[in-house]
């Protein structure tokens, strides 16, 4: 519960997302929350419709639509999860629009809104950059800069912090900024993500669930073996710990201004081969040459429907292993799930009770 005695009024963007649908959800179900505002410019999803706290809008953050019809509502806690992640093919200019100039209107929404007294946001370690010098053991932590500058993803992300702290710096010189709460998560996963929103992603292709059209069945006979690169790593934090962070955030008061932390569990990140044993697969070594192409191909070919976009060759070849121990310190987090029980186990999980 909060530490107060006041119902929370809560903004979230990207509400029909995987992130923003989740919060929507329990936030939805607790005793000290009076209404949800949920923006997202795709329709209401179906387990969300009957959700008489919830109040939706449909909108892009982008088409400056919603900002009256929030700020009636006095939101308390805005989220911004919105984001378009796969990059749109030929369209960079309406996705820069989207991501960037929206989170813009995000931002300045909650730092001239009186009502608001927090802003989470979610960003990526993405921005880090993967590079042929990255190490296993070189360890990014919230304190190293943002060096992508290729993979679209990773670069809006970097300009939208930069924007933020900007913004916030100039309303934190007037006294009149709210608590802002940065996490860059590792790859998220768990049962909803795995099993109630199939995408055409790394887990859907390894473990096989891609079958509906003859592209996504061509991937998956690709994929009877998994290519992995010497330098091929990932790290993933589960679905309920990324809810349960920013339920930490949203309704506790804690100390801190603008608070940045990777969220990724300690502990061994997953190698290419245990990812492959995880889905029953045998390996076969590539070379990072061999991702480049293959993307370059796959993502000209399918005109983006095979989401290997420029540069996105790069998290499949070089290692980012990031550090997301600084949430544990500061404010005594404890991690559920580490990085390949959160790949690996389908059987727990808030969600899981909807896996047939």
């Amino acid at each position: 519960m909060s530490t107060n005695n006041k119902k929370l009024t809560i903004l979230i963007t990207g509400g029909a997302g995987y992130v923003g649908a989740m919060l929507c959800d329990q936030f939805s179900q607790r005793s000290d929350v009076k209404e949800i505002i949920a923006i997202d410019k795709e329709p209401m999803p179906d387990f969300l419709k009957d959700n008489k706290k919830i109040f939706y809008l449909q909108n892009n953050t982008s088409d400056k639509k919603w900002q009256d019809l929030a700020s009636i509502k006095n939101p308390d806690v805005v989220i911004h999860t919105a984001w378009q992640i796969r990059e749109m093919y030929g369209d960079q200019k309406t996705q820069w629009l989207w991501n960037i100039d929206g989170s813009s209107d995000v931002f300045d929404f909650a730092f001239r809104t009186p009502s608001v007294k927090k802003l989470v946001h979610f960003s990526t370690v993405s921005s880090y950059g993967a590079y042929p010098t990255n190490t296993f053991e070189d360890v990014f932590t919230e304190d190293k800069p943002f060096r992508e500058d290729e993979y679209l993803y990773g670069v809006e992300k970097k300009v939208a912090e930069k924007n933020l702290k900007e913004k916030y710096d100039k309303v934190n010189a007037r006294g009149e900024a709210p608590q802002v709460f940065i996490v860059r998560p590792a790859a998220i996963t768990g049962p909803r993500g795995r099993f109630m929103r199939v995408r055409f992603g790394l887990q859907a292709a390894l473990s096989g669930q891609l079958k509906e059209t003859f592209l996504q069945k061509t991937i998956s006979v690709l994929v009877s073996f998994v290519p992995v690169t010497k330098g091929w790593v990932r790290q993933f934090i589960h679905e309920d710990d990324v809810c349960d962070l920013v339920t930490l955030f949203t309704f506790n008061d804690l100390e801190g201004e603008y608070e940045v932390f990777n969220i990724s569990p300690p502990g061994k990140p997953v190698f290419g081969k245990e990812m492959a044993e995880a889905v029953g697969k045998k390996t076969l070594p590539i070379f990072p040459w061999m991702v480049r192409l293959a993307f370059f191909l796959f993502w000209h070919l399918t005109r983006g429907k095979v989401p290997t976009s420029r540069g996105g060759w790069k998290f499949y070849s070089y290692p980012i292993v990031v550090d997301g121990s600084k949430l544990t310190r500061q404010y005594s987090y404890e991690y559920q799930f580490q990085s390949r029980q959160a790949f690996v186990d389908k059987t727990q999980g808030r969600y899981s009770k909807y896996i047939k």
